[in-house]
This record gives C-alpha cells, sequence and structure tokens, in this order.
C-alpha cells in the first residue's frame, strides 16, 4: 500500500527540511501541512485495512493490521492538533526569548523525527526494527526535552536518557531471546525471518515456553519503562515538567500508547507459545502498582504540568491492568481507553499550556482564577479535569466502567482496589484543580493570545465517545479486540 510508505516518507523529508528551515515565520505552517498530509495517508490506509483486511509488504517487513492501523491514525490525528496548537506556541517562546532560531530548527525537525519513530514502532513487522525505532523516540524527545538548555531541563533529559536507556536495554534483551527463541524453528526464510511477528505469531505454538516467559520479563520491563509504569517512571514527572508543552502533549498521548502497544504484541506471542496467563498476570500487577501509586502521588505535586504527568502513569496503568485481564471486554475497554485518553490528555497539556503562559509559572499556588483572567483557558482546563477524572457522559468514564466490569467478572477481589484508586485520583486533581480555576486573580496576571482549537475538537470526540461510539469505531476496535483477545465482545 502506497499510504504506509507516505506516512513514512513524509515525516521524514520533514526532518531534513526544518534542519534548514525551521526557523522560518511559516515553519509552523509548514509543520501543519506535514502532519495534515500524513493524517490524510493514515485515513487511506485505515479504509483499505478495514476493507481488504490485514496487509503485509512484499518483504515481509511492514505490516498493518486493525490491531495498528486505529493507533497509526490515532497517532497522526493527536499529531496534527498539537502542532496546531504548537506554531504561536513556539512563537511566543521566541519572543520571549526562551528559544532562539537555532532551536525552533531543532524543534520542529525533531517534532517530525519522533513523529516518524512513532509510525515505525506502529507499522513495522520486525520486533528489532521496532526495538530501533523505539529507541529513535527516545533520543528525539531527549533533544525535545533539553529544548530550553536550563539546567533543569538539561537534568530532566539526562534522566530520560539513562532511565530508558536503562529500560531499553532490557528490551532489547528480551528481543534477543525472541530471536533464540525463533532460531529454533525451521521457517521459510531462515534466520532473516526470525524476528518478523507475523512469523513467530503464526508459529507461536512451536516457541520454545521457558525462553518465552523470560524474554517476556526483560521486554514488559524495557518497554514499560517507556509505559511509565512503576518503579522506572521517573523520568516522565521531570520531562513534562522541563520541556516545552507540546512534546508534553505528543509524549502522554502518543509515545505511551506505541510503548504498550509494544507489550500487547508480545503478550500475545507469549500468550500463544506458553497457553499460561503468566504474561496477564505480570502486566495485572505492574498495572495495578503503577495505578495506585500515581494516584497518591498526584496529591504531592506543586506543578501543573508534574501532576498531570502523574495522572499519565496513573491511566496508563489501568490500561496495562485491563490488557492484563484479557478477554474480549477488557481488551475492548482498553483500546477505548487507549483512545480517549490519548484525545483528553493532550488537550489538557495545551491547556496547561496556555495557563503557564497566563501565570508567568508551572506552579499550582500562582496559577490562580483561570476563568476571570481568561474563561476560555479556566472552563478548558475544567473540563478537560472533569474528563480525565472519569467523570460521566465522557469517554474515559466509559472505558473505566468497562474496565471494572470486566474485572469484576474475572477478578472480582481486585474491584475495591480500582475503585480506591479512582476515588484517590479524582481527589488529588481536585484539590488542586479549584484554586487554580476559581481562585483570586493574582495582581499582574494577563490574559495571553491562545489557540483553543485543539482542546474543543478533542473533548468535543471524548464527550460523543462516551454519549455512543460510532458504528465504524466500535466495528474497529472489534476487529482489534478479536486479534488480541482471541473473541470479539459485540
Amino acid at each position: 500500500m502506497i499510504a504506509v510508505y507516505l506516512i513514512l516518507l513524509i515525516p521524514l523529508g520533514g526532518i531534513f527540511y526544518f534542519a534548514a528551515t525551521g526557523h522560518k515565520p511559516n515553519a509552523g505552517r509548514i509543520n501543519n501541512w506535514l502532519n495534515a498530509a500524513t493524517l490524510a495517508g493514515s485515513i487511506w490506509l485505515a479504509l483499505d485495512v478495514l476493507i481488504e483486511g490485514p496487509w503485509l509488504s512484499s518483504d515481509g517487513e511492514l505490516y498493518v493490521d486493525s490491531f495498528n492501523v486505529y493507533l497509526i491514525v490515532l497517532t497522526a490525528f493527536v499529531g496534527l492538533t498539537t502542532a496546531i496548537f504548537s506554531a504561536p506556541y513556539m512563537a511566543h517562546e521566541l519572543r520571549v526569548g526562551r528559544l532562539n532560531n537555532n532551536r525552533l530548527r531543532l524543534y520542529y525537525s525533531m517534532y517530525q523525527g519522533f513523529m516518524l519513530a512513532m509510525y515505525l514502532v506502529l507499522s513495522t513487522n520486525n520486533m528489532g526494527v521496532m526495538w530501533v525505532a523505539m529507541e529513535g523516540a527516545t533520543l528525539a524527545t531527549v533533544l525535545l526535552v533539553s529544548l530550553y538548555r536550563t539546567p533543569e531541563s538539561v537534568e530532566a533529559a539526562w534522566k530520560y536518557f539513562i532511565l530508558c536507556g536503562v529500560g531499553i536495554a532490557q528490551a532489547l534483551f528480551g528481543t534477543i531471546l525472541l530471536y533464540f527463541a525463533a532460531g529454533q524453528l525451521h521457517t521459510e526464510g531462515g534466520s532473516e525471518n526470525a524476528l518478523l511477528w507475523t512469523v513467530l505469531y503464526e508459529n507461536a505454538n512451536l516457541l520454545d515456553a521457558g525462553v518465552m516467559n523470560i524474554a517476556f520479563v526483560f521486554l514488559l520491563v524495557g518497554y514499560g519503562t517507556k509505559i511509565g509504569l512503576v518503579p522506572l517512571h521517573n523520568w516522565l514527572p521531570d520531562a513534562h515538567s522541563e520541556g516545552p508543552t507540546p512534546m508534553s502533549a505528543v509524549l502522554s498521548g502518543l509515545l505511551l500508547n506505541d510503548a504498550l502497544y509494544a507489550v500487547v504484541r508480545c503478550k500475545m506471542l507469549v500468550d500463544g507459545a506458553t497457553g499460561s496467563p503468566l504474561a496477564g498476570h505480570l502486566m495485572m500487577g505492574f498495572g495495578m502498582v503503577s495505578f495506585l501509586v500515581a494516584a497518591l502521588f498526584l496529591h504531592r505535586q506543586y506543578d501543573i504540568k508534574r501532576m498531570f504527568s502523574y495522572s499519565s502513569i496513573e491511566h496508563m496503568g489501568m490500561m496495562t491492568f485491563a490488557f492484563g485481564v484479557g478477554g474480549p471486554l477488557a481488551t475492548f475497554a482498553a483500546l477505548l481507553h487507549m483512545t480517549v485518553h490519548s484525545l483528553t490528555k493532550s488537550a489538557i497539556f495545551v491547556t496547561v499550556g496556555h495557563a503557564s503562559q497566563v501565570a508567568k509559572t508551572q506552579k499550582m499556588d500562582r496559577i490562580r482564577g483561570l476563568i476571570k483572567t481568561q474563561p476560555e483557558i479556566g472552563w478548558g482546563l475544567l473540563i478537560g479535569t472533569l474528563a480525565i477524572a472519569g467523570f460521566p457522559p465522557f469517554g474515559v468514564f466509559t472505558s473505566e466502567f468497562l474496565v471494572l466490569i470486566a474485572t469484576m467478572h474475572d477478578y472480582p477481589w481486585l474491584v475495591p482496589l480500582l475503585l480506591l484508586g479512582i476515588g484517590i485520583a479524582f481527589a488529588g486533581l481536585f484539590r488542586n484543580l479549584q484554586p487554580m480555576v476559581y481562585g483570586e486573580v493574582p495582581r499582574g496576571q494577563k490574559a495571553v493570545a491562545a489557540n483553543l482549537f485543539p482542546v474543543m475538537l478533542h473533548l468535543a470526540l471524548v464527550l460523543w465517545l462516551g454519549l455512543s461510539i460510532p458504528g465504524f469505531l466500535s466495528n474497529w476496535f472489534a476487529q482489534a479486540t478479536e486479534l488480541i483477545a482471541g473473541s470479539s465482545p459485540l
């Protein structure tokens, strides 16, 4: 399919274009057009896959099915809306002196580099290339986190690089174990096809169960670091708080999803090889611990971007838990939660970026009275937080409710822990939100130019998904669920 190659080639060309011209006034507009073209290509690809079924390239290196094509569309959509917000935001950062022309070129070039790495993670059929693409995303994000070149941003970038480097090394060893297990197969193409996911999946029952179990432990720890699972989560709050806000939006909305996607692909192989629930139980354990720890840490934050980064850890923990529970209902709920969390959290970070510009700080005790200073920002932050906290009728409520039902059916003794975590997280978010939105306006706090189109669009979609999931999207999720869990919930 030509669309797959377009999705990869457009951001690749953008890297080199912006490296030379990213400082020009029209760079933000060009970035928008590149991301719009990629979104159009992803929709074209999705229509082909939904009509004709999964697609495998002639050399076997690229593979698209109902699971990854939906994430490709989501990635392209969030990439475009964040780029629309990014253009005026980064122009403001240039005007106030936080950036210079060289760093602006770096920003736009690495934005496209980050998007390319994410598309490659999702579209490759080679588990080794997936690892390389994930490492490429790490390197692009390191450069974005340190963009402001303050001591704090450089420290956050190094912490991110070191912790994710340790994690990705574990994933590399797990990938090597996959190759070792596949080396015992006698498949067409020999060792050249040993890391192709489709080959491994078709022959999963022939893979050594012991090796695959060990491999999954390393893969879960490795890619789990990128997801932000406890205890290797400490990079995520620092990266969010010190990097530019558009980077926080795509990091929370896209990178974490793609790392979880890699873990789920690996789980499918291990389940087929072992026939045991070990992989699922490991995901449930890591997911539940991350969910509860992040909910508690929401109460100890003073920086608004750090608070919402812990909210991301909390929700990624719930998704990991849901995929671990398995079964068609839990898997459907996890796929829906991936979607609504990406849309909601990226919208929240857009409002957070503008709120920080209004208050000239990210410290929550100095962000006050946003509804009085600039009502659209205050209402955007309030509604976004209501959505991410799981208030009905937003889509996050629907997905969390489905996770609770699935857990009640298979593991009823874990339901109180889920309810406790949701309650703690709700309290942590709103104890800090209320004064920021309704408090007394501090002297000197003035409105700023704000582009809230992405916020309104994302929250409208999340509300729509909470009220009624469109038929084409529910069928999409059902196909992906059948691929992952073996049966459809519909």
